[in-house]
């Protein structure tokens, strides 16, 4: 909207959430002709029936703006304050820039860095930059409730002097409190990435965030010294605001003005009205991803060209990610692994050349920053070994994703030998480039699938008395047909990759040799491992079950790295059975000589009710009649008649019992035959002890990596079927966490390869000394 008239001035203010509805109230009650732009349609037509409606404890007022939706708004913009999600600013901004005014600028009132984005697109000197603390939320469509005092200071970006559109901006501003100007934007932004952390971090549990601060401060001090350490080495001065002090979180500080500072700063918060922070609301209440990884992406990579960890940082942003799939797993306890992360909870009594009051002589840090840069070094005391191989392959989740990007672009269809075989060669060398030379290897050659990859690799310092090799088994066969890559590539969006292959079950294998690569790297033991790779597992493994078998035979457990939905592992699996019932009759003119023949589609008809009888969903055995096929006109009795059946049983005294059935069957028109063939395609997989012992281990790595590990029993079927009817200990589903495997939609979670990967690594180091 143009800012033509002599009155007030007129502001759009684009994205009307929290930030954007608390300024426009302010702005509107003050007289300025104020127009709403939103996403939300239901937001849209509350503001256009009832006004904009600030909340205050019980009492609620509403002013009267103009609101539109994006394909509504009509007209140029002037003067607009941008305060949409950080992940929406790029669509924002491509919304805005044709509509901007030659005089117009953009105010980015908005969480995180977001000016250079926004200058992208509309020009620096059209950009004006913002730090905003408003604590406040939408509660319902219209209203916003408003959390109390905050902080809100202007600036010209690149810390450029104060001009006079700030000044006026402050001037207007002021309608909503304490805005003030400054050329030092920028400092008020990284210390609020600071704080931001700390209150990211209390999203991960549900309690308040006063509380949870107070009760985790090494773990909330090591966090925020994280960030404040990449602002010290871009230059930034850190600036104060409201009752946050960054002085006495940076590194190295005394230790006693930090626990003053989380006094005042825990006191400060309790006397807020809104006491839990926007990041919670979205996770618990709305269901909806969370911009604040967004927020922080910046952060790390300023970090990694600076070389410098960000360990704890990159757990929280990890932890958040997954609550964004699985909000009711919000735990204290993730917390309480922060904490654990630390070390201990002085960050400053310690000599200055232990950053964030860490140990730097831990090797899971120092690897990959170079053993000089001592300045850069810092880290976790020597303790949980997943823990160790977790960060450092933090600090490697970058060269992964390059390798599942690398590894996706081999097609690998399970018809087409050629594209197999060159996918097997690519992972060869791949293998040769990440692990080194085996101690030996194998290749079964198979004529009509994919061919079979077996390497060993000895066990290095290991304790254990059992000193059998543990199985890695996967595959690298995918459904997709050769050319799908033409119309979906790789491609990665935030914490998400997608493309053919990536869930099940690309991801899955190099997660397993980056685990074996970070113990390498950080010379932890493991144990003897011996890894097997097919072509033909989406088919059936029909070429490849027997070596399969014969390879595992001697080993102490087989980690089956198949994905792994809601990310549970895999303790049992059903046996799946693939089964056809032919039936011949004999034929007739329908019409003519209706009694003359034996109709097969009937006989098929009453053979299908039978089958469904055979059914025990209590007992876990389903039984589908698929395909129908029969006949060969409608006017002639049918000769021949198939049903296609797939059957899956939970034990083996249910496959014994349908294996009966199915033999035991007999025509009811004995003018009919009726013939079953087919067989059982995967034995049934059930939860054995040692299978349980197994899961078990799993668990407790995982509770030392700060996560709850589930564990199910599925319908599916995979190669560790063949295993564990051979009595070989299986531990399945061990592989990427995502979805849609076998549909347009799979994907597989960049910061649930890191956390599989080092539980892959925890697993064989305990398994070492076992």
């Amino acid at each position: 909207m143009s800012d033509t008239t002599q009155g007030p001035a007129a502001y759009t203010v684009v994205g009307g959430g929290a930030i954007g509805g608390t300024l426009a109230f302010a702005l509107a009650r003050a007289g300025h002709p104020v127009t709403v732009v939103d996403a939300d349609p239901a937001h849209v037509e509350a503001i256009r029936a009832h006004g904009l409606v600030l909340a205050r404890g019980d009492r609620r007022t509403s002013v009267a703006v103009r609101a539109e939706t994006p394909d509504t708004f009509d007209g140029s913009l002037g003067r607009v304050l941008l305060a949409v999600k950080a992940q929406a600013t790029r669509g924002a901004v491509e919304w805005i820039a044709p509509r901007l005014e030659p005089g117009g600028y953009v105010v980015s009132v908005q969480n995180g860095f977001n000016e250079d984005l926004i200058a992208e697109y509309v020009g620096i000197d059209r950009t004006v930059a913002a730090f905003v603390n408003i604590f406040a939320d939408v509660v319902e469509p219209g209203v916003i409730l408003d959390g109390g005092a905050g902080a809100l200071v202007i600036g010209e970006p690149k810390g450029a002097p104060v001009s006079e559109r700030v000044r006026s901006l402050v001037s207007d501003l002021q309608s909503w409190g304490p805005a003030r100007a400054s050329d030092n934007v920028e400092g008020c932004l990284w210390a609020k990435a600071g704080f931001g952390a700390m209150l990211a971090a209390t999203a991960l549990a549900d309690a308040p965030m006063a509380d949870l601060i107070d009760r985790h401060r090494p773990a909330m001090a090591a966090l925020t010294s994280e960030v404040f350490a990449v602002a010290d080495r871009r230059g930034v001065t850190l600036q104060a605001f409201d009752a946050f002090d960054p002085e006495p979180f940076r590194q190295g500080a005394d230790a006693a003005a930090r626990e003053a500072a989380f006094d005042r700063l825990t006191a400060w918060l309790r006397t807020q009205s809104k006491d839990r922070s926007g990041i919670w609301r979205d996770l618990a209440v709305r269901h909806r991803p969370v911009e604040v990884t967004t927020h922080y992406r910046d952060v790390i990579a300023y970090a990694t060209e600076l070389g410098l960890p960000t360990t704890l940082l990159r757990t929280v942003m990890d932890g958040l990610r997954e609550l964004e799939g699985a909000p009711e797993t919000m735990s204290e306890g993730r917390l309480d692994a922060l904490d654990r992360l630390t070390g201990g909870p002085a960050l400053g009594d310690a000599d200055p050349g232990v950053r964030a009051g860490l140990d730097e002589g831990d090797p899971g840090i120092r690897a990959g920053l170079g053993a000089e840069d001592s300045g850069v070094r810092g880290g976790l005391e020597d303790g949980d070994p997943a823990v160790r191989v977790r960060r450092w392959l933090e600090e490697h989740r970058e060269e992964m994703v390059a390798d599942l990007a690398a590894y996706t672009a081999q097609g690998s269809a399970s018809d087409d030998l050629d594209a197999l075989d060159a996918c097997l060669a690519w992972l060869r060398g791949w293998l040769d480039e990440r692990l080194g030379a085996a101690g030996s290897e194998e290749i079964l050659r198979r004529d009509d699938a994919g061919d079979i990859l077996i390497r060993r690799y000895p066990a290095r310092d290991t304790t254990a008395e059992d000193a059998r090799p543990v199985l890695l088994l996967g595959h690298y066969d995918t459904v997709w047909p050769t050319g799908t890559l033409e119309s979906w590539p790789f491609r990665r969006e935030g914490d998400t990759v997608t493309g053919p292959g990536v869930f099940d079950m690309k991801a899955g294998l190099v997660q397993a040799v980056w685990a074996l690569r970070a113990l390498d790297a950080l010379g932890l033991p493991r144990p003897a491992v011996t890894l097997v790779l097919n072509g033909d597992e989406e088919t059936g493994s029909l070429a490849s079950r027997d070596a399969i078998v014969e390879t595992g035979r001697d080993c102490r457990l087989a980690m089956v790295f198949e994905a792994a939905v809601d990310g549970a592992i895999k303790t049992a699996r059903k046996g799946v059975g693939l089964f056809t019932l032919t039936v011949t009759g004999s034929e007739a003119h329908a019409g003519l000589d209706p009694t003359a023949g034996a109709s097969a589609v009937d006989e098929l008809a009453a053979q299908v009710v039978r089958l469904a009888e055979l059914r025990d969903l209590d007992a876990g055995t389903s039984l589908n009649v698929g395909v129908i096929e029969g006949g060969t006109r409608s006017n002639v009795t049918a000769g021949r008649a198939t049903a296609h059946l797939d059957v899956r049983v939970a034990s083996a005294a249910e496959q014994d019992r349908i294996t009966r059935a199915l033999a035991e069957l007999r025509p009811v028109n004995p003018r009919t035959r009726v013939e079953v063939t087919g067989d059982w395609n995967r034995p049934v997989f059930e939860r054995g002890e040692q299978g349980a012992a197994a899961a078990e281990l799993a668990k407790s790595v995982a509770r030392g990596l700060g996560h709850d590990l589930a564990e199910a029993s599925v319908g599916g079927a995979s190669d560790g079927n063949f295993l564990a009817a051979a009595g070989v200990p299986v531990l399945d589903g061990i592989g990427a966490v995502g979805h849609g495997a076998h549909a347009r939609t799979e994907c597989t979670s960049v910061s649930g390869m890191v956390f599989r990967a080092a539980l892959t690594g925890g697993v064989l180091v305990r398994l070492a000394g076992e």
